[in-house]
């Protein structure tokens, strides 16, 4: 399996965060972002011991390639 790199956040900082890839295996997608620790948000969510959440940026939304109508396999950016 190799995971495939979709984009990074333009505007990161660092230049490490937020970044989505595709594991083509699985046929999922993974998501790098800032880890969810507000409590607040966390308790409107039902989300089991083994999950986490992380959040990006609205505009990330661009590297997922059926936001643009493309089903097919993912390309490398």
């Amino acid at each position: 399996m190799t995971l495939r790199m979709l984009g990074k956040d333009p505007n990161s900082p660092d230049g490490k965060s937020a970044t989505i890839y595709y594991d083509d295996v699985r046929d999922r997608y993974l998501v790098q972002g800032l880890k969810v620790l507000d409590e607040e948000r966390l308790s409107q969510m039902d989300l089991p011991d083994y999950e986490t959440v992380v959040e990006i940026p609205k505009y990330m939304a661009q590297f997922f390639p059926e936001v643009n109508g493309d089903s097919t396999e993912p390309d490398v950016h």
